[in-house]
């Protein structure tokens, strides 16, 4: 990974951490997206004492912001000029329904749009840096997910779980679809299941729902062996020009009939232009 340059978002604790270390280790570039600044300076130290690599930078966003990601990818830019993996991982359990700065639904804003905003933000320094890669960290909850057009920001009826397989089947069907548009550019698409994880994912909650995070700590396999697929995917030669796929414990995975619906995959782009306000079909205007 030498002379490659990567950011991974949710940089600052479980598998982002530890994905972002991994990389640093194999000597790539690494700029980390965190939202807070103290703890993001604390990682970037600790990441490049253990790995012994100096070119470890970090970036504040706060992804529930869009001006906030269209700054980081400004920031970015004004920075380097290549871009050669970007790992969306930065996501979160809501138990209570949040809206955003910018009016949205927690949930989908931060685990869907974010990475929809942000990957069409640098697609212009991914293409100018072929082959570059682009890791999508999904979950299976994705199979109990349901796209519900009509009533996206949850305002009807709220709960955190179906909210969450929503946002984690929009990963997917986002990662199809973009994979589908830069195929032959040189730019790969794949996405990662990495299954329960031990890591303080969805804490914050109260009653049962501080028991799911508990359970997932028990349950879960430590966050480096969550990372390793995408680890795999950043960096693995053997996947070079593999796109289009979905990963579990680094081997291919068919994900849900649901993900794999062009027509569906289609319609949920052509919302989140609408919702990030971005030009219509941008990743074709490459």
């Amino acid at each position: 990974m030498q002379h490659k340059i990567c950011m991974v978002t949710g940089a600052t604790s479980g598998m982002g951490k530890a994905t972002a270390a991994a990389l640093a280790q194999l000597g790539a570039t690494v700029i980390l997206v965190a939202r807070d600044q103290r703890k993001g300076e604390v990682v970037r130290d600790e990441i490049r004492t253990q790995s012994g690599n100096p070119q470890v930078d970090v970036l504040y966003a706060d992804l529930a912001s869009q001006q906030a990601i269209r700054d980081l990818a400004a920031t970015f830019k004004q920075r380097y000029q290549h871009l050669h993996v970007l790992v969306n991982n930065a996501g979160g359990l809501f138990f209570r329904r949040e809206t955003t700065v910018d009016g949205l639904e927690m949930t989908f804003a931060v685990d869907h749009l974010a990475y929809f905003l942000l990957t069409n933000l640098l697609l212009d320094v991914l293409t100018a840096s072929v082959p570059a890669r682009i890791i999508n960290v999904s979950s299976n909850a994705e199979r109990i997910g349901k796209i519900a057009f009509d009533d996206l920001q949850r305002k009807r009826r709220y709960s955190a779980f179906p909210a969450y397989a929503q946002a984690k089947l929009g990963n997917l069907l986002f990662t199809y679809e973009l994979a589908r548009r830069l195929a032959g550019t040189g730019v790969t698409v794949n996405a990662v299941t990495p299954g329960p994880v031990a890591t303080s994912f969805g804490s914050g909650g109260r009653g049962l729902r501080k028991i799911v995070p508990l359970v997932f700590r028990v349950i879960g396999i430590r966050a480096e062996e969550g990372a390793q697929t995408a680890i795999d995917l950043a960096s693995s030669p053997a996947l070079e020009g593999v796109t289009g796929k979905v990963f579990y414990h680094s081997k291919e995975l068919q994900s849900s009939p649901q993900s794999r619906d062009v027509a569906l995959q289609q319609r949920l782009w052509q919302v989140s232009e609408t919702l990030t306000g971005l030009p219509v079909t941008t990743a074709q205007q490459l």
